[in-house]
This record gives structure tokens, sequence and C-alpha cells, in this order.
């Protein structure tokens, strides 16, 4: 969605109530922001956000006012969350995550919502198409998913003669058993046996790291998520703390100490 088409749907909203329902609604149109993950991981994607918000002219408090939900790493309550935006009185959702965007479209099929994903949408069923996306749903995506293969092999190049490697996956992922096939399958085609662990949480991490030492591979790709997103610094110590070569889609495991990122910047990609 363009800056200026942003702009005329939070300003039309506001003039196409009804007259009779003008009352009951608030003063300035609100937008419902669903997440994933915690307030404190979202920061960076908030910041963006808000600049993306203030140069299409809106300013949070004066503007348009933002009321948040937070999963907190719970995606079982998104189900709940979106469902509580959707009786609210909204003008848009803004979906951060797959997941939550799923389950926003599940909520409400006349409410606009927009996405931020590292998915297919149109895969998901998200989407009609990436040009026509029909419906209610729009957004951007940078398509971290399907960057796998491309981590496996500059692992692959950092570790020429390693013939197993582990992956990292979040198995509450729509797609988690697609990405970990995937790569499996890339892996068994460069003679590279793939172990895949799941973590969903901070305490399954370090179940992973403990089961990383009894296999000791020499190497970890860690799936494209917003819950990894969040636990990055987190990941980067783990990793560290082992000597495990890693590498990972987000810049901040780089710079807190992991080996390798690589993928594109999340706070453009919220900013657009």
């Amino acid at each position: 969605m363009k800056r200026r088409e942003f702009i005329t749907l939070l300003g039309g909203a506001a003039v196409a109530w009804p007259l009779a329902a003008r009352g009951q609604q608030p003063a300035v149109p609100v937008i419902g922001y669903l997440s994933t993950g915690w307030q404190a991981s979202d920061a960076f994607r908030l910041a963006a956000f808000r600049q993306g918000l203030h140069e299409a002219g809106y300013t949070e408090g004066r503007d348009v006012a933002i009321e948040y939900l937070w999963a907190e790493g719970q995606l079982n309550r998104l189900p709940a969350l979106a469902a509580d935006l959707a009786r609210r009185p909204v003008s848009m959702i803004a979906a951060a995550g797959v997941s939550a965007a799923l389950e926003a479209k599940a909520a409400s099929s006349t409410i606009p919502i927009v996405f931020v994903t590292g998915v297919d949408p149109v895969a998901l069923g998200l989407v009609a198409s990436l040009n026509r996306p029909g419906g209610n749903l729009t957004g951007v995506t940078d398509l971290t998913t399907e960057l796998g293969p491309k981590h496996l092999e500059l692992l692959q190049e950092l570790l020429p003669t390693a013939t197993t490697i582990a992956l990292l996956v979040n198995p509450s992922r729509p797609d988690a058993a697609t990405i970990s096939r995937d790569l499996q399958a890339l892996g068994s085609s460069r003679g590279i046996q793939v172990h895949v662990l799941h973590a969903s949480t901070s305490r399954d991490l370090d179940t992973v790291f403990a089961k990383l030492f009894q296999l000791q591979v020499p190497g970890l790709v860690i799936g494209a998520d917003a819950f990894f997103n969040s636990q990055s610094e987190q990941l980067a110590v783990l990793t560290v703390r082992q000597g495990l070569p890693a590498i990972h889609v987000v810049r901040q495991f780089a710079t807190a100490g992991g080996l390798m990122s690589y993928g594109g910047g999340l706070t453009a990609l919220t900013l657009a």
C-alpha cells in the first residue's frame, strides 16, 4: 500500500461513518496494531511504523490513535486478540507477522488489514495475488522464508567439509513443515544431512542448544520467524557461548555477536 493510498484510507474512514453514528465514534481514526511479539522486541518496528505515519501526515495521539495488542510469542492467543480488535471501532488493522495477519483476516472480512510478513502471502491464502490482492488485505513481504536455501549455501561455503547442519524452526508457524522439508531436500542434494530442531519459547531455546551440543553439528541455520527475531540477542549469546557458527535473517543477530546475517531490512519493510 502506497503512502498516498494509506492517507486516503485513514482520511476516508473518518468521513465515511454514518452521521448518526459519529457521536459514538472516536474523534480520530484508530489503528489496531496486532503483533505476534512483545512490545520490547517490536521497538524498532514500531519506530519505523510511527515514522511512516508521520511522513504520511499522521502523528500518534494527535491525528490518529493506535491500540496495541501483543501475543508475546503465544500464538494461541492471537484468535482472541484479533476478535477483540474486530469488535472495536478501528479504521484498520496493522498485522505484524504472518500468524497475526491470518488471524486478523479470520476475524474480519470488512476492516482493512495491512500486513508485514516474510512469507509468500499468496501461498498462505492471505491475498489472491501480489499485484491484485483483492479482499480487505494488502501489505508488504520480503519473502525472508525463501532465504533458507541461501543461508544453507553461505554456511556451506564457510564450512566446506560439513556433512551435517542444524536448522532451527518455530513449529507454531503455519509453514514450518514446508520450511523444514525444503531445506532438508536441498541439504540432501548437497550431501548434507539437516537436523531439524524446534523452539517456540525462550525455555525451548535452552533445550535446543543442549541438543545441539550433543549432536556436535558444525553449523546452524536459524529459520526466519518473528519469535527468533525477538530473541536475536539471546540466540547470538547462545551460539557464541557454544562456539557454533550460525546464520540468521536479521542484522540484530550479527550485531549482538552472532556470526552472520543475511536478509532484508525489517525497519525499511515496516516503513514502506
